[in-house]
């Protein structure tokens, strides 16, 4: 279902257009997962029945509950258009897959569904019953085919060892037993500190299933350079240290000062707009501190460092390492991007754009990206409904180019947005988009300049773009208008 040119039209493209030469097809809206995994997501619903795992019918009641949240999270997700299929992308990680299952057919006798995640998060997850998912995070910041061949086989290992359906079991267990439910009376017969009590409780759950996750990490850890060796797959511990640094993708600071990335496109810029106004009198400077030391309380894995030191003994000698092609890498990107577009996280999206210029990419339609920020943001800004669409995030956690970049959007005027939507509408780069980009210019200009944006005439914009565009991936932006 996949939209890509055949190769012969593509090189011909090529030739005629140079460094131009970019189809600017991502990917088609059928290849968005509600529907192309639609026959998938209700083979799972068959295919994931809950087996019989305990004599007692409170805690089989459990366990079904939770296999079933499992299923439900997943089909969910396919619903809701989490995952895509892109078949170049997918061939690419599918090859890995292949390469590791044909070398260890004795614990992965049956190819894994394989689920392409949309988010950016630099990870990607098992969650039992033979399905593997692998973020476009992960694919866009792998420095080569051997790192994401490391994370692979620790999720396939995830599967192997059978941890999800082993945490579901120990789960039901503990919550339907004697020892459980005593100490659960103990504290609702009592009348001081109850929620103290019960926090302790739950504590002593969290601690002993937390201890055996991590220990579970370990032995995927080992079990994938098992895995990886089998296959012929060089295994390099430092890899480790690399995704430790997977959570610092705001703290990089950019090469020019914030200005220069707009006066470039001929928009105004005030310095006032990036300082935080207090009172609308005065501006304020803030100091910001190191912040490479935080620990990041989403990650699920034991410390990376700690993760280096004890596999690298084991690492392969003199190992070579294959680097992701560079057509891969360049369309994860531009999912990875426009996903985060299409959620309405105008920083993120801005500063990861910014962040591409600095790399010395001059893609025009990462112009196109830029534009469709400043559209949105005055789109929302028209529906009291700016400070959604920036996303604050603390400063703790971001540089100081983010920060003003983040202020920017927050404060400056609604004419000076108007005005950047006005100028960015007749930039040049506009002469290199697709027909259904420029039909988004125009949607995205009804709504964030038209005179009329009652839910009436919005809806009428959304609907004629998705019939004049049925396959492009933008109508997933302009669904969410035609529902209106």
């Amino acid at each position: 279902m996949s939209s890509l040119k055949p190769l012969g039209t593509i090189l011909l493209l090529f030739v005629l257009s140079g460094s131009l030469a970019q189809t600017n097809v991502l990917y088609s809206y059928q290849d968005l997962s509600h529907i192309y995994y639609s026959r998938q997501r209700d083979s799972l619903k068959k295919a994931w029945v809950c087996p019989e795992a305990f004599t007692t019918r409170e805690a089989q009641k459990k366990y079904k509950e939770f296999w079933n949240d499992r299923t439900d999270f997943i089909t969910e997700a396919i619903t809701k258009d989490n995952y895509v299929h892109v078949q170049d992308i997918c061939d690419y990680i599918g090859a890995l897959i292949n390469q590791i299952a044909d070398a260890n057919k004795d614990m992965i006798p049956v190819r894994p569904l394989l689920l392409i995640d949309r988010s950016p998060s630099v990870n990607a997850y098992s969650v039992g019953g033979n399905l593997l998912a692998v973020n476009l995070g992960l694919i866009s910041f792998s420095e080569s085919r051997e790192e994401l061949a490391l994370v692979i086989a620790h999720e396939l290992s995830h599967n192997i060892l059978k941890h999800a359906e082993n945490a579901m079991r120990e789960k039901a267990e503990w919550l339907s037993s004697d020892d459980y439910k005593k100490s659960l009376n103990a504290v609702l017969d009592s009348k001081y500190e109850r929620l103290s009590r019960l926090k302790k409780i739950y504590e002593g759950f969290t601690f002993n299933r937390s201890r055996h996750q991590r220990y579970h990490e370990s032995d995927a850890d080992s079990l994938a350079i098992i895995l990886l060796k089998r296959s012929n797959i060089p295994f390099m511990a430092r890899v480790f240290l690399h995704l430790d640094s997977s959570d610092i993708q705001y703290r990089q600071p950019l090469k020019q000062p914030l200005m220069t990335y707009f006066t470039a496109y001929r928009l105004p810029f005030e310095e006032g707009w990036t300082k935080k106004r207090s009172r609308g009198l005065s501006t304020r400077n803030y100091n910001f501190r190191d912040t490479t030391s935080i620990e990041d309380s989403l990650k699920t894995h034991p410390e990376c460092v700690e993760r280096y030191e004890h596999t690298l003994a084991q690492s392969t000698p003199n190992a070579r390492v294959t680097p992701i092609p560079a057509s891969i890498r360049d369309k994860s990107d531009k999912m990875l991007l426009w996903n985060i577009y299409d959620n309405m996280n105008l920083t993120p999206c801005l500063y990861r754009i910014l962040l591409a210029k600095d790399r010395g990419n001059t893609d025009k339609w990462y112009d196109f990206m830029l534009s469709n920020v400043f559209f949105s943001l005055s789109y929302s800004d028209r529906q009291l409904n700016r400070f959604n669409a920036i996303g604050i995030t603390p400063k703790e956690y971001i540089s100081k180019d983010y920060y003003e970049l983040q202020t920017m959007l927050e404060q400056m005027p609604r004419e000076s947005l108007e005005q950047y939507c006005k100028t960015l509408q007749g930039e040049s780069f506009w002469a290199s988009m697709t027909p259904a980009e420029k039909a988004l210019k125009d949607l995205l200009g009804a709504l964030a300049l038209g005179p009329d944006i009652s839910d009436k005439n919005k809806s009428r914009s959304a609907k004629e773009f998705i019939a004049n565009n049925s396959a492009s991936l933008y109508c997933e932006f302009a669904e969410d208008f035609g529902k209106k």
